[in-house]
């Protein structure tokens, strides 16, 4: 059992609690106690108190990619050329070093749980490790390295386009050959699979990667299993023009068809949604998971946020391409994403950008619906200092959205992790860094 006291800490709602004490048993938190006073055996946090930020969708790898591929300009398709070269040079060894440093990097962000959507699965000619689940282990032996949360989002990863057509040579690598095989290779990885930080979930890559066959696979797995399923949906205009050719409908009504899209889906990026497909998304009680960085970086275009939660729909947020790793700065974005894409201002409350940075992400990746440090929830939670010169004029006493729109992600002081101590005065408990990122990205680009 630990003790942790927080002067000030955010439990949800507009404003910060004073004086608090976190009691941590089990990597869950056992009690809480507001206007406290800290015990003898307290450990004390200073600053502002937050649950652990949630990255809902990631691509480890894709970290390596950022600032080398602006200068040819392009749009999304351009962007996947460089990255399919990326991800032709990554062997478990690396895969693993690669990712721990970046998970690294997100616990130093205050990121405490990520979902990682992982599709790297066999050698890259297409054939099977020697070694089964050697890539996923590779991801699960990282997030344990680095002391983050994960959610492993095994994705299926069968076609090249929405016509059914082969792998490129270059998607060798992440196809299984039918989903059939994927499915039997996902249920052997998840079937008594245990871990305190780690969980299985499944995912469809997109409906260019999965024919409607190869979806209702997926979704069926998920179900049979007890698991969140992922996808890619509509991120693209070109990809909504294609589904509507080849199938006659949006994708989002095309993983509904299928049985996909239920309570325990997560439609990404979700960009490009007719009408038709908001009352669809909303009606089946999934989510959304919003990426704005990455939607910015690649011109994808702004998703309609407002009316997707109008509509009850919950936004989680994700780092994506980690372009950038601030999840801080997703949350800002999806605000004034829609600032601009609305004309006006306070589309989100501070309350609801922050749940979307915690608590909504947690849910997705199937770690259960909970309030914001609530008793039973995950003992994942972060310190901001307040003081210096990178706050001016702010105090707690000013609110959660004074906060939510000063605190820049270095800020970040000490992060908990089911209870332990994984970030401490802005440096990996585990030894992860700045220095040893930039050396194995060097070494990935050269």
């Amino acid at each position: 059992m630990s003790v942790w006291f927080a002067p000030f800490a955010w439990f949800g709602g507009s404003g910060f609690e004073q004086d608090v004490s976190i009691v941590v048993s089990g990597g869950s938190i056992a009690s809480v106690e507001v206007g406290s006073r800290p015990s003898s055996e307290a450990v004390r946090l200073e600053g502002v108190v937050l649950p652990g930020l949630v990255s809902a969708h990631s691509h480890a790898f894709h970290r390596a990619l950022r600032g080398h591929t602006h200068d040819a300009g392009g749009d999304f398709w351009a962007w996947r050329r460089a990255m399919y070269e990326l991800a032709q040079r990554l062997e478990p060894d690396s895969y693993r070093s690669l990712a721990s440093e970046v998970f690294g990097e997100m616990l130093r962000a205050g990121i405490t749980t990520v979902g990682e959507f992982h599709y790297l699965h066999h050698r890259v000619d297409g054939r099977p490790y020697p070694q089964a689940h050697a890539m996923e282990n590779a991801l699960i032996g990282a997030a344990l390295d680095a002391g983050i949360r994960m959610t492993l989002l095994d994705a299926c990863y069968l076609t090249s386009d929405v016509t059914g057509a082969p792998p490129l040579p270059e998607q060798r690598r992440f196809s299984d050959g039918s989903a059939t095989a994927w499915s039997e290779r996902v249920a052997d990885l998840a079937n008594g699979f245990e871990g305190q930080t780690v969980k299985i979930g499944v995912a469809a890559h997109s409906v260019r990667a999965v024919a409607p066959s190869g979806l209702s696979i997926v979704g069926h797995l998920a179900e049979d299993l007890n698991l969140p399923a992922h996808a890619h949906v509509s991120e693209q205009r070109a990809e909504n023009e294609a589904c509507l050719s080849e199938h006659g409908t949006t994708p989002m009504r095309l993983l509904s068809n299928t049985g996909f899209l239920t309570s325990r889906a997560t439609a990404v990026h979700a960009t490009h949604l007719s009408e038709g497909d908001r009352d669809l998304l909303a009606a089946s009680g999934a989510g959304a998971c919003f990426c704005p960085s990455t939607e910015q970086d690649l011109g994808d275009g702004i998703g309609p946020g407002r009316e997707l939660r109008d509509r009850g729909v919950s936004i989680s947020l994700g780092s994506d391409s980690n372009a950038t790793v601030d999840l801080f700065e997703e949350a800002r974005s999806l605000e004034l994403n829609d600032r601009l894409r609305l004309e006006r201002r306070g589309i989100h409350s501070p309350d609801e950008l922050l749940r979307s940075a915690t608590a909504a992400g947690l849910a997705s990746l199937g770690w259960g619906v909970h309030e914001p440090l609530a008793v039973d929830s995950p003992a994942d939670f972060l310190v901001v200092g307040t003081g210096g010169p990178d706050m001016p004029g702010f105090d707690p006493i000013d609110g959660v959205g004074a906060f939510l729109f000063s605190t820049p992600r270095t800020l970040v002081s000490d992060v908990i992790v089911a209870g332990e101590r994984v970030v401490q005065t802005g440096l990996n408990t585990s030894g992860q860094s700045g220095e040893g990122l930039h050396r194995l990205i060097r070494e990935l680009i050269s």
